[in-house]
C-alpha cells in the first residue's frame, strides 16, 4: 500500500469502550504500515540519490569529453529558455543512447572474436591430441606387424625343420626296412 502523507493525517482510530484511548491493536498496524513505507521510501530515495550521482559523473565525463558545456549543449544557459533545455536534454539522450549502442557492438565483437578463439584453441588441442593418438596406433600398428612377420618366419623355418625332420625320418625307415635281395644261386 502506498501510503501519503495525507493517510497519516487523516487516519482515525476507532474508540474503545471498556477503556479510554483508541484500540491498541489498530494503532500498532497502523505504525507497522508506515514504518514499511517509510523504509520504502528511504530506499527508493537512496537509489534515487545513486542514480542522480552516476548521471551528473556521467555528464561531467562526457563534458571533458566532447569539449566545453555550452559547445556541447549539456548545461543550460543562465537564463535559458524551457524549449532548449529540452533540446540539450535531447542531444544528451541521443549521445548517451549512441555511446550505448557503439559499447554494446564493440563488447558483441569482443565476445564473438572470444569465442572464436576459444573455438580455434578448442579444435587445435583436438588436432593435436588426434595426431598423437594416431601416432601411438601406428607405433603399435608397426609393433604387431613385427611380431605377425616374427611369427611367419618361425612359421616357415619350422615348417622346413619338420619337412626335413620327417624326411629323414623316412628315409631312415626306407633304409632300415628295405627288403633284403633274393639269394642268387
Amino acid at each position: 500500500m502506498a501510503l501519503t502523507p495525507e493517510d497519516i493525517v487523516n487516519k482515525r482510530f476507532q474508540s474503545t469502550k471498556f477503556r479510554e484511548g483508541y484500540d491498541q491493536d489498530e494503532v500498532d498496524d497502523f505504525l507497522d504500515e508506515v514504518v514499511v513505507e517509510m523504509r520504502r521510501l528511504a530506499s527508493e530515495n537512496e537509489g534515487l540519490v545513486k542514480k542522480i550521482t552516476a548521471s551528473d559523473a556521467r555528464i561531467a565525463e562526457l563534458q571533458r569529453s566532447g569539449g566545453s558545456s555550452s559547445s556541447v549543449g549539456l548545461m543550460p544557459p543562465a537564463g535559458g529558455a524551457g524549449g532548449e533545455d529540452t533540446n540539450n536534454l535531447l542531444q544528451l539522450a541521443r549521445r548517451l543512447h549512441e555511446e550505448h549502442v557503439r559499447e554494446g557492438i564493440l563488447k558483441r565483437d569482443e565476445l564473438i572474436a572470444e569465442g572464436h578463439a576459444q573455438a580455434a584453441r578448442i579444435v587445435a588441442e583436438a588436432e593435436v591430441e588426434h595426431r598423437g593418438h594416431v601416432a601411438h596406433l601406428e607405433t603399435q600398428r608397426a609393433a604387431i606387424q613385427a611380431s605377425v612377420d616374427q611369427l611367419r618366419n618361425f612359421e616357415r623355418e619350422y615348417r622346413e625343420s619338420l619337412t626335413s625332420f620327417i624326411n629323414n625320418q623316412l628315409r631312415s625307415l626306407e633304409s632300415t626296412s628295405a627288403p633284403a635281395a633274393p639269394p642268387q644261386a
